[in-house]
């Protein structure tokens, strides 16, 4: 298969810059994220920016093959429009979460964002493989989001 650079080049930042702007925006509110009660198995705080940049980069190479498959193309559009409604669910939570405090509303929000993964994921499994493989750790990290965004709701109400 022939890379196409700039295709390419894009996929992988669309979601880097997705999740960059989340973060400028709740910069102050995870600031204060740090004084909250936490449940256990809670990373330190240096592991989400890593998980999330590794994430992101699986997100837009997945993308990049699902646009360059060769399959119909209403099917790849298809996949790509629920591909960008996860990715507007996961920009809006960590503003929701971490900037306007509305914990049980950011854990259904979540789930929310985790049905789209779902979804995300199974369209493009479809239409590629390797593009829905790609997706099972950003499902497995949005599960265990949820898991630290009930705890943290539950002990700090």
């Amino acid at each position: 298969m022939k890379i196409n650079v700039k295709k390419l080049t894009v996929c992988l930042l669309i979601p880097l810059l997705v999740g960059g702007a989340a973060a400028l925006l709740s910069m102050e509110g995870m600031r204060a994220f740090g004084e909250l009660k936490k449940p256990p198995l809670t990373p330190p705080g240096w592991v989400f920016p890593v998980v999330w940049t590794a994430l992101y980069l699986m997100m837009g190479y997945a993308s990049y093959l699902v646009s360059e498959s060769r399959r119909p193309r209403e099917d790849i559009e298809a996949a790509l429009t629920v591909y960008a409604c996860q990715l507007t669910l996961n920009f809006f939570w960590p503003i929701l979460f971490f900037r306007l405090e509305l914990y049980l509303f950011s854990f259904f929000w979540l789930v929310a964002l985790w049905l789209m993964v779902i979804a995300t994921l199974a369209y493009f499994r479809k239409l590629q493989k390797t593009a829905g493989a790609l997706l099972i750790p950003y499902l497995l990290w949005v599960t265990f989001a949820g898991y630290l965004n009930f705890g943290v709701y539950l002990l700090n109400k």
